[in-house]
């Protein structure tokens, strides 16, 4: 059996926190824009360093498994 926690989890996170899809922090004129799909350098990274605390949220603190 294969584990398919990790890809989906990583996957579906990079979808959600891409830099303007859904939210971007920090935002152009606030400190939170919605769905504006524009980004800049430090929202990157702020959305970086988020992605990776989920993930070890999810994968190493929760241990998550999905198994098929």
């Amino acid at each position: 059996m294969k584990d398919w926690a990790a890809p989906i989890i990583a996957t579906a996170l990079f979808g959600f926190l891409c830099p303007g899809l859904i939210f971007q922090m920090p935002g152009k004129h606030r400190p939170v824009d919605f769905m504006n799909m524009k980004t800049s350098i430090v929202s990157m990274l702020l959305h970086t360093l988020f992605f990776g605390l989920f993930l070890m949220l999810f994968l190493v603190i929760l241990n998550i498994h999905l198994y098929a």
